[in-house]
């Protein structure tokens, strides 16, 4: 695993220094999905920088995360327009329907959940994104057929 972004940072950041430590998360999460423990650890031999400030710049961000997601992540917007039509009945749908919380991945690795604050959608809302795909207007039902379609895909 390591491999890949020590031969990234070598390559494309060797002479790197704290200016270049987003740029080099965002290409190691790119790489990975998210930020593994084990490349924080390198980024740290390579580049000097206290691993306490490596985690203190990816927390502060929410775009870095340092949990593997799933196949199919789940995005549910809980802003206000999606709120007042009904956010929370999809979020309690889905909780129950997968079995995790959000900024959690299913054991399979198939699903993994995260709540947004908007996601734009605000005028189809409630909304709904799948890997990058939006999903509008939904309701408690429509998001259980969305997660079985998912579901039986996979299983194909």
């Amino acid at each position: 695993m390591i491999e890949q972004a020590v031969e990234l940072i070598q390559t494309k950041y060797s002479k790197a220094k704290r200016d270049s430590l987003i740029p080099l998360l965002q290409d190691i999460q790119t790489l990975y999905g998210y930020l593994p423990k084990e490349v924080i650890l390198e980024v740290n031999k390579r580049l000097g920088i206290p691993t306490s400030k490596i985690y203190g710049v990816a927390s502060f961000y929410n775009q870095f995360r340092f949990q593997q997601i799933g196949k199919y992540h789940i995005q549910l917007c809980r802003g206000t327009a999606c709120h007042v039509k009904g956010s929370k009945r999809l979020l309690d749908k889905v909780q129950k329907l997968l079995k995790i919380e959000p900024g959690q991945t299913t054991r399979d690795a198939l699903f993994s959940l995260e709540i947004v604050a908007c996601l734009g959608g605000c005028g189809l809302s409630p909304v709904i994104a799948v890997n990058g795909e939006f999903y509008a207007r939904m309701t408690p039902k429509k998001t259980e057929e969305l997660i079985n379609s998912l579901r039986s895909g996979h299983e194909k």
